[in-house]
């Protein structure tokens, strides 16, 4: 049958070239060393030639304040094309992006003048009147900075902004250039550096990809920026190959091989040791097992993970009966295996989360959502936390009596954080992890009861965007803690309470307003616009009218109208189907009921 379906299509089908359709966009690469900029050319001795001289009159102030004439190399460009600045680090981002304002003509500030005054609205609106003072500056020219430590519905807006040529040029780390479809007629890399770290061809090559997208653009190009020291690298960086591209199931142990082992296992996909080695053989690590396995074989490593999680208590094994060799053995998932396994848990932790619940139980303080919130406190973002000493002592001094005896049962006293505080030195050793993981369970606490990403960014002296990325994380380990709690019976004491705190990590808002934000494409600046607007539930948005709802919200568009209005019927429709089962299920009689009935609902009544 497969040979007949070949030989059909040999016949009948005539391969086709994506290029007949879209048209190719050359992409020019430059280099520029002080005031020369030279054009990438792989036939040349050195792998570039002589392009042209910058020419742009530089006063002795901007000589100083822009030493790599990013002015004169952005202003070629814009406002008429676009153009994304790459910087090595986010508080570079938001400093060039004010150096280019402050020599910007001001003629910038009239292109697009209205949608600009749009754009900056629409920013305070999404952040309760709050405004970045960077982009309050920066926007007006058409100048916006793009990294993490914007808030996600900032980070949309100035896309949108940036794709409907609004704004005209972005200051951004390098995570823009991976899965941000935001292209530009020119692309200038500040320096051949990642942080500290020097580009590798990958990186570079999918930074100066956003120059000239087909179908947007005719032509496209890249300028890197780069000092004498670091020529002979450059040099390199543009004439070496790409890098390889390998698995790193086994380098991410605890997220790749043993997950994967764990998942197999738990989804009955493989379950003997045989069956599971041929699994791994079909994978990518499988295919480059010559190249990436040195000092032992494939087989060595499946059974030393399978071991590895034997022993954590995840799996159990068995010989097959009647049988001694080794790849005959069975293994099943435990209770605390399938825990982790639906909880998605990483393995790394799995077991810390068991001990840190189990001691929980021993004294859950239950007069506030702080030991909860400890609980679920991403283990993972510990590491990269640095406590701002200060914060975290005035911090604990507001806390009640009970919530202290939270930190007092974790060993954090308050004259531990007091001595940190004022520098004194400590002798008491004391666990940074969870010292860490408390000062961030402060920053979700401080959240749940003010709401407000901006105020709690001011108050932990902390980029907004990573609160926001804190919150997010948070919200998705309060759920896969519940799910490990309901694999386990000793833990049915934390599941109503999980169920709740999950809820209010997720939206993050005042109580009133979370049933409109069930909805979809309703945020919590849309939500409190609806609420002040009389729309307060779910059967308020679904029996409202489109043209009302445009005439009495700000800055909503007919489509996000009947958008709100479609997803709120939908909703209720979901709900009341939802009852209604709930009331069928509780009228209908039980299969093991005694004795002969006339109907089942008037048995169920009676």
């Amino acid at each position: 049958m497969l040979k007949t379906y070949k030989s059909f299509f040999k016949r009948n089908i005539t391969p086709i070239s994506l290029d007949q359709y879209v048209p190719k966009v050359e992409l020019k690469e430059y280099l520029k060393l002080n005031d020369s900029i030279y054009e990438v050319d792989s036939k040349a001795e050195k792998g570039m030639t002589f392009s042209r001289l910058l020419n742009y009159k530089y006063s002795d102030t901007l000589k100083k304040m822009d030493p790599d004439h990013l002015v004169a190399l952005v202003t070629e460009v814009i406002p008429k094309y676009s153009c994304l600045v790459f910087c090595p680090t986010k508080k570079n981002c938001e400093n060039v992006a004010e150096m280019i304002c402050k020599f910007l003509s001001k003629e910038y500030l009239k292109h697009k003048e209205k949608e600009k005054e749009d754009v900056i609205e629409n920013l305070k609106n999404m952040s309760s009147g709050k405004l970045c003072p960077v982009l309050k500056r920066t926007v007006p020219f058409g100048v916006a900075y793009h990294h993490s430590g914007l808030t996600s519905e900032e980070r949309r807006l100035l896309e949108e902004a940036y794709s409907s040529g609004v704004l005209c040029l972005f200051t951004c780390t390098s995570t823009l250039a991976a899965g941000v479809n935001l292209p530009a007629r020119r692309v200038i890399l500040r320096a051949p550096y990642v942080a500290k770290e020097f580009l590798k061809r990958n990186q570079y090559k999918q930074m100066i990809g956003r120059a000239g997208r087909a179908g947007i653009d005719t032509v496209g190009e890249s300028i890197l920026i780069f000092q004498e020291k670091d020529k002979q690298q450059v040099l390199e960086l543009i004439n070496r190959p790409l890098e390889n591209c390998y698995s790193h199931l086994v380098q991410e142990f605890t997220k790749g091989i043993q997950t994967l082992f764990l998942s197999l296992i738990g989804l009955k996909i493989a379950t003997n040791l045989g069956d599971i080695h041929d699994f791994m053989n079909g994978t990518f690590f499988g295919v480059q097992q010559n190249v990436l396995l040195k000092d032992k074989s494939l087989w060595e490593i499946t059974v030393e993970s399978l071991s590895y999680l034997t022993e954590k208590g995840l799996l159990q094994k068995e010989m097959v009966p009647g049988s001694e060799e080794e790849h005959q053995c069975n293994f099943h998932i435990t209770k605390l295996g399938r825990a982790s396994f639906k909880g998605t848990i990483d393995l790394a932790y799995c077991d810390i989360l068991y001990r840190d619940l189990k001691k929980g139980l021993e004294g859950l303080v239950l007069e506030s959502f702080l030991h909860l919130i400890y609980l679920t406190t991403p283990y993972d973002l510990v590491p990269q936390c640095d406590p701002d000493w200060m914060v975290y002592f005035r911090q604990f001094n507001q806390l009640s009596p009970a919530e202290q005896n939270v930190a007092s049962r974790l060993g954090i006293s308050e004259s531990f954080i007091g001595k940190k505080a004022s520098g004194q030195a400590i002798k008491k050793k004391v666990d940074k992890d969870i010292v860490n993981r408390l000062y961030l369970s402060f920053v979700l606490y401080a959240l749940l009861k003010e709401t407000n990403i901006w105020s709690v960014a001011e108050k932990f002296n902390m980029p907004r965007g990573y609160i926001q990325n804190l919150l997010t994380g948070a919200a998705s380990f309060s759920s896969c803690v519940l799910h490990f709690c309901e694999e386990l019976e000793e833990f049915w004491v934390y599941r109503a309470l999980l169920v709740e705190l999950t809820k209010k990590l997720t939206y993050c808002v005042k109580a009133e307003l979370i049933p409109l934000m069930e909805v979809t494409g309703v945020l919590e600046g849309r939500a409190k616009q609806l609420y002040k607007a009389g729309y307060k539930s779910l059967t308020h948005l679904a029996n409202a009218d489109p043209e009302v709802l445009i005439r009495t919200v700000d800055h909503l568009s007919r489509r996000q109208a009947k958008q709100i209005i479609s997803s709120a019927k939908m909703l209720l429709h979901e709900k009341a189907e939802a009852l209604q089962q709930e009331v069928d299920e509780l009228l209908r009689l039980p299969p093991d009921f005694p004795g002969p009935v006339d109907t089942p609902t008037e048995k169920a009544w009676s």
